[in-house]
């Protein structure tokens, strides 16, 4: 029986990213159904959108636009409603233009909707197509394009069933210098990366990531798809209770 695939995105159903993973979805099964926010929600994590209506906006067949909505609001509309009784085995969030590395993913939609697919149940990959800055803003799809069915075959035959889903990061290099997938956690930052960034005009800033905290693990996804040309693969837990420390205080908490 052929892969149910639900996709979905933070960039918006009309991004180019979503039509990338749509081509490497349709290589993995001829199940696949898009459900993505109507307009640009980069930044919004796991937000759902609460006490708000939410209309469905079909575009296509199996394409559908939540107006309003979050990449999380969007797994839910499909998983719960609009796939029917069948909901999706896998959930592909992306392609994101520009890297989801180190602990922006905390912040990310694109690995919000993934997460989400998980929580429903679903295989879970948020993948994202990489962005050198130092030669510009310009954006590359070729490595998600050509190496993006290869790397979720991959994953799903490696899957077992654990409480997890994944982040991909694709490097920005020509397809043919990227070495292969590696496995790797991703980069703790000594403090969050997000800032105050001034704006041109007066009394007004942005939220943004005005530089990378250092220093960087060499081993960690930052610095291994950047220096290695890897398209990076970490697994991220969705039991957040580091249970260590549950043994470490437990009967040693008490009011006084």
């Amino acid at each position: 029986m052929a892969l149910r695939i639900l996709i979905t995105n933070d960039d918006g159903v009309d991004a180019p990213g979503i039509a990338v993973l749509q081509a490497i979805a349709a290589q993995i099964s001829d199940d696949v159904w898009t459900v993505a926010p109507d307009s640009n929600q980069s930044g919004a994590g796991h937000r759902f959108t609460l006490r708000r209506e939410l209309a469905i906006d079909q575009r296509a067949d199996r394409v559908f636009a939540i107006t309003g909505g979050s990449p999380a609001d969007c797994v839910v509309a499909g998983m719960t409603h609009i796939l029917g009784d069948k909901r999706a085995d896998v959930v592909l969030s992306g392609v994101n233009a520009g890297q989801n590395l180190g602990d922006i993913i905390h912040a990310s939609g694109t690995a919000g909707g993934a997460r989400e697919g998980a929580l429903q149940g679903a295989i879970a990959i948020a993948l994202s197509q990489s962005i050198d800055f130092e030669e510009g803003h310009e954006i590359l799809w070729e490595n998600a394009a050509i190496h993006g069915a290869a790397t979720v075959r991959a994953i799903l035959a490696a899957h077992a069933g654990d409480d997890i889903y994944y982040n991909v990061n694709f490097p920005a290099c020509p397809p043919d210098e990227v070495t292969g997938i590696s496995v790797v956690p991703h980069q703790r930052f000594s403090r969050s990366p997000f800032g105050y960034y001034a704006s041109h005009n007066a009394g007004k800033f942005f939220v943004a990531i005005p530089e990378t905290p250092l220093p960087l693990t060499r081993e960690h996804d930052f610095e291994v798809m950047r220096k290695d040309n890897a398209i990076t693969v970490t697994p991220l837990l969705l039991q957040q209770t580091d249970m260590g420390v549950v043994e470490r205080l437990r009967g040693k908490l008490r009011l006084t």
